[in-house]
């Protein structure tokens, strides 16, 4: 269990990439480009790292879950803006079926753990 803990948290980690991926490049796509294509995925850095880590100061059991369905959600879109309508909807569904067995509770101890290590 715990092998396969560790590479659900993986792909959740994998799947907040993507996001930040999706919205550089559709930032590349706006104008000036050379603005958006990086303060997009700072801007969802920022939010994700405030309201929906693990560590997230502001974070709690309303605003995580909102925070992660409207980066997800608007990483998805734009996708589909970009005119990728498959991989918009892979990419949902991705998101919600890798978040959702991530909140199985021995895979969420996992997490956990490894929040609580110190450097």
């Amino acid at each position: 269990m715990t092998f396969l803990g560790w590479c659900v948290l993986g792909l959740v980690f994998v799947d907040e990439v993507i996001a930040l991926i999706a919205f550089a490049l559709w930032g590349y796509e706006q104008d000036p480009w050379w603005v958006w294509v990086w303060l997009l995925p700072v801007l969802a850095m920022q939010a994700w790292f405030w309201f929906a880590s693990p560590r997230a100061r502001y974070g709690g059991p309303v605003l995580r879950p909102l925070v992660k369905v409207l980066v997800f959600g608007l990483a998805a879109w734009a996708l589909w803006d970009l005119g990728h309508p498959t991989e918009a909807i892979g990419f949902l569904v991705f998101s919600v079926a890798v978040n959702a067995i991530a909140q199985v509770p021995g895979i969420a101890a996992l997490a956990e753990q490894g929040q609580s290590r110190e450097p």
